[in-house]
């Protein structure tokens, strides 16, 4: 089922992006349909406002396609794998601290023996 979902969306998105680059320019954008003239980008077939209101229903049906194939895949995919009910569940569990014992207090460290030469060096 997953594969013919593919298959389809595939197939859609191909003719979702034929049919926006093939609807006419209308200022600075990027169809390729052509604008005004005569015959408009279909060879004549239809009128110029005829192509563009076909070219934008055609877009909106393969819109709606993208979109249904988009869920459908993604419900197909979200099939079988059991959800966590919280977000808490999904967490890895921690085992209780263990008690600890008490370390005994630590001693401040010896000073250091006295150096004759400077701790930082000098430039030469």
């Amino acid at each position: 089922m997953q594969s013919i979902l593919i298959v389809i969306q595939i197939i859609v998105s191909v003719a979702l992006v034929v049919t926006v680059l093939l609807q006419p320019s209308e200022g600075g954008a990027l169809g390729i349909g052509g604008g005004g003239g005569g015959g408009g980008g279909m060879g004549g077939f239809f009128s110029p406002r005829g192509a563009a209101n076909t070219l934008s229903r055609v877009t909106a049906v393969l819109a709606a396609l993208f979109f249904l194939t988009s869920m459908g895949l993604t419900l197909t995919a979200l099939r079988g794998k059991p959800q966590p009910a919280s977000i808490l569940d999904s967490l890895p569990t921690q085992s209780a601290p263990a008690t600890q014992t008490p370390t005994p207090a630590k001693q401040a460290p010896a000073p250091a023996p006295k150096q004759d030469a400077p701790s930082v060096p000098t430039p030469h």
